[in-house]
């Protein structure tokens, strides 16, 4: 069945898109970057086909809108900007299409965005492996890409060494403490933050033995 442009009208409140008339009768609104993509006009005639193809490309253009604008605010994983998608309403088929457009030019990058959360994380509240993990996998981002990436940015003796810096900064708050307690909390502290178990026997160890040699130290002086 065939349908005829009886009007294209620029909406009021936003000058960017236009309302299409098929008929006498409202039928869409669309941007003008689709009403220009379709050479749409008045008086020419649109197929059931034509107009589910319209339909398709505008509501393409809205998800790649809505989520080049969320990625203004900061980077997103793939799984998070799809889950965001179809909260907006958008059918998978068109959230697919999307985000292998934003694949494509870059602006979906789940390696790239491991590896700054990772970073930040780093610089403004440390923590340790498991921890990363497990926010990367709230992300959405696959375990085996989590694991390169947490291989390639922490190595091993760098986490001990911020395990024992975290453990050290935490330490002074726990002076005076019997050896339990001391060991208990600090031992629940960097385990709270990620760091394997290995890695906090190992520094919360070291670091009770600093404590004891610099309270010794302390008396004698």
């Amino acid at each position: 069945m065939a349908h005829v442009i009886t009007g294209l009208r620029l909406q009021k409140r936003n000058p960017r898109r236009a309302n299409l008339y098929l008929d006498g009768e409202f039928a869409l609104g669309l941007s003008l970057e689709v009403v220009q993509d379709f050479g749409l006009r008045l008086g020419r005639e649109l197929s059931d086909e034509e107009l589910g193809a319209l339909r398709q490309a505008q509501a393409r253009y809205d998800a790649l809108r809505d989520a080049v604008r969320l990625l203004a605010y900061r980077p997103r994983s793939r799984a998070e900007l799809e889950k965001y998608l179809l909260r907006r309403g958008q059918d998978a088929e068109t959230v697919q299409a999307v985000l292998a457009r934003l694949e494509e030019v870059g602006l979906i990058d789940d390696r790239a965005f491991a590896r700054a959360w990772v970073e930040v994380r780093q610089s403004s509240r440390p923590r340790g492996r498991e921890a990363l993990r497990a926010e990367l996998r709230e992300k959405g981002v696959a375990g085996t890409l989590i694991d390169q990436v947490l291989t390639e940015t922490l190595a091993g003796h760098e986490e001990n060494q911020l395990a024992l810096a975290l453990a050290r900064a935490r330490a002074a708050s726990l002076a005076g403490l019997e050896r339990t307690v001391f060991l208990r909390r600090l031992r629940g502290f960097l385990l709270r933050r990620g760091f394997s178990p290995q890695t906090v026997d190992a520094v919360v160890r070291r670091v009770w033995t600093e404590h004891v040699q610099g309270t010794l130290e302390a008396d004698e002086g």
